[in-house]
């Protein structure tokens, strides 16, 4: 088995502003129908929570309010998977819910040791 990161990106123009811990019910559905393959996953807060540590060339740290790219697109959530193959992984991935536009990342994960 590998095991892969499945990163959900969403135009948070189409995207309403969640309720409380409030989930998508097309959400709950898809971790039902996969949990035999998910290992963690989580939906992130909007990207006007973000903050961006970056190293400047000397050496030192720019810490700057809001996301590292100004983007249409912006990373919403993830799921972490244990699938046998990468066509596996991307079969899991088509089965995610997009109602607010957006796309979806597979990477496999680096082999631990």
């Amino acid at each position: 088995m590998s095991e892969y990161l499945i990163l959900i990106y969403t135009d948070e123009a189409r995207f309403p502003e969640p309720v409380g811990d409030e989930v998508d019910p097309s959400f709950l559905k898809f971790m039902s129908d996969n949990q035999h393959v998910l290992l963690g996953g989580a939906g992130l807060q909007r990207t006007g929570t973000a903050t961006t540590v970056r190293r400047d060339g000397d050496g030192s740290f720019a810490v700057t309010d809001g996301a590292f790219a100004e983007t249409k697109e912006a990373l919403g959530g993830y799921f972490l998977i244990d699938v046998p193959d990468l066509d596996a992984a991307i079969s899991v991935a088509r089965q995610i819910p997009q109602p607010w536009g957006g796309g979806v990342e597979v990477r496999p994960l680096r082999v631990r040791s």
